[in-house]
């Protein structure tokens, strides 16, 4: 496995619209954007795997769901890799 250094863009996107609670660890890191699908999505820099550790736990604390994680390439909003899908989630997405 291959150690990445520096910090990595992603993308997290959280079932609802989030609160104000919710967001205020990644509010001056990441942009915040409320989807017409009705879900949260955040997209910003995390400085390392602890990092993207502890903002799932802060999520999962608030039992928020957390719909997709994705790795984004470094300059563009475009996956870095093609989304697999998650076999829980069959039959959930739209």
């Amino acid at each position: 496995m291959t150690e990445r250094t520096g910090p990595t863009r992603y993308e997290i996107e959280l079932g609802g619209h989030a609160s104000e609670r919710a967001l205020r660890p990644v509010i001056d890191e990441f942009t915040v954007e409320m989807t017409e699908a009705g879900t949260t999505r955040l997209v910003g820099h995390v400085r390392d795997s602890s990092h993207l550790n502890g903002l799932l736990a802060h999520y999962t604390s608030l039992n928020i769901e957390v719909v997709a994680l994705r790795r984004l390439d470094q300059h563009t909003s475009a996956p870095s890799q093609p989304e697999i899908p998650n076999p829980n989630l069959e039959g959930e997405q739209s």
